[in-house]
């Protein structure tokens, strides 16, 4: 088989790694990619939402299956043009990708299918939403309606935090004009967070380990948030019994009402979750892999990716037993390593070195995320640039494995995180350190 994956970032390089390694795979393409993706496939310089081109591509090459990895071209119709085509294309619709397109989509729809999320109010007049704030007595978080690459969501500490916020999305614009047209004012949620990730065709759903991301730029959450500076899997939080209560109360109900709506799920459907005092509660849905609980879960997974993608494609993922899914038992930790800079403005064109060094570490992989080849060099092309991700036989060894890695990996400004698992490491519930 020929394959397309869609993207650029750490997240679709794990795709090509993974994808690669099935035996029934000929040749894989990556649009447009990055050097890591350069390193295991071809690349092809065509941007994500440049559809006309892509299906020329696929046409051209005669691809078998496409592959779709961030949530852009999903929320734009990629699905749409090209099954409209007659190509096969892994990933939800575009009025299923609504459930991370829109904000003000997602809560109406968590409401209708009694989804345990924060309370909430729509507003698309910044004036009632300025007044909103003032009469609660909690601390808010604004979400922009639309996709904002990660910035839209605005957690406020006060009242004058969140005014701003609204001024910011409605007034100013500052994440477009039609993103800013309705904003979601909530309560802000306390707790630890987690994020759980599931393989869904039609009605079927299969829950992924659970993974715990790190949004904060800097070490015990501090500072702005980023698209992800390293996860772990699997989180000890995430118990069995917390699992069954997600499938059930989360996924199963969301997953009816889209069927119900005319809209079925069909892809990568991701929750992030607040584990709260009263409970479980949805803080977001996403209709794609994240970047870096992708790194995290592909390292562990076992079986052949491409068995389980194609087996939704095809409307048959319910003949898939579940126990026939094999993960490695070791868990897995990614670091990611920044720019200078990174999340504010930061520079490119950086030389990084080490890399040969690492790749001959064993259960340790580097994905490449902010990068690109020139000549034989390769230098830093975006914010985050690598995720080093490992295993090891506890969660302790893996760190230690990961941080093993970046030592030998340089960069002019690089950054990181120093602190990625150690909550599960110095809970007393862990049993994974």
């Amino acid at each position: 088989m020929k394959i397309l994956v869609i993207g650029k970032g750490g997240r679709e390089h794990a795709l090509v790694w993974k994808l690669k390694q099935s035996p029934r795979v000929k040749q894989i393409f990556c649009a447009p990619g990055n050097a890591g993706t350069a390193l295991e496939g071809t690349n092809v310089p065509i941007d994500v939402n440049e559809f006309d081109k892509l299906i020329r591509f696929v046409k051209k090459e005669k691809i078998d299956l496409t592959v779709v990895g961030p949530e852009e071209p999903l929320v734009n119709g990629i699905v749409n043009a090209f099954e409209k085509e007659g190509l096969r294309i892994f990933g939800p619709s575009k009025s299923a990708s609504r459930i991370e397109g829109s904000k003000v989509f997602a809560k109406q729809l968590m409401r209708h299918a009694d989804v345990p999320t924060g309370e909430f109010r729509v507003f698309d007049h910044p004036t009632p939403a300025q007044y909103y704030i003032d009469s609660r007595e909690w601390p808010c978080v604004v979400k922009a309606d639309g996709l904002a690459a990660g910035k839209g969501v605005i957690v406020c500490n006060d009242k004058a935090e969140a005014r701003r916020a609204i001024e910011r999305i409605m007034i100013k614009e500052e994440f477009g004009a039609k993103v800013g047209r309705q904003a979601v004012v909530e309560k802000r949620l306390e707790g630890e967070e987690l994020s759980v990730l599931a393989l869904v065709g039609n009605r079927t759903i299969y829950l992924l380990p659970p993974t715990q991301d790190h949004k904060a730029v800097n070490d015990g959450d501090i500072g702005p948030n980023t698209g992800g500076m390293g996860a772990y899997c699997p989180a000890p939080r995430g118990t069995p019994e917390l699992m069954k209560k997600l499938e059930e109360e989360v996924f199963v109900r969301i997953v009816h009402a889209m069927k119900r709506g005319r809209y079925p799920f069909n892809g990568v459907l991701f929750a992030g979750m607040m584990l709260t005092n009263q409970g479980p509660k949805v803080l977001e849905f996403n209709a794609r892999l994240g970047d870096p609980e992708t790194q995290t879960l592909l390292i562990r997974l076992k079986s052949d990716l491409l068995e389980l993608i194609e087996a939704i494609v095809d409307k048959r993922f319910d003949t898939i037993d579940p126990d026939t899914i094999v993960w490695d038992p070791r868990p897995s930790v990614c670091v990611v390593l920044c720019s200078g800079g990174y999340p504010g403005k930061y520079e490119t064109g950086k030389n990084i070195t080490g890399l040969d060094e690492v790749a001959k570490m064993p259960d340790v992989k580097v994905f490449h995320a902010g990068s690109k080849l020139e000549g034989k060099r390769i230098v830093t092309d975006g914010g985050r640039v690598l995720a080093v991700t490992a295993l090891g036989d506890t969660l302790a060894a893996a760190k230690k494995h990961a941080y093993e890695a970046i030592s030998k990996i340089s960069f002019p400004g690089m950054h990181y995180r120093k602190d990625i698992a150690d909550k599960a490491l110095k809970s007393p519930k862990s049993s994974l350190s």
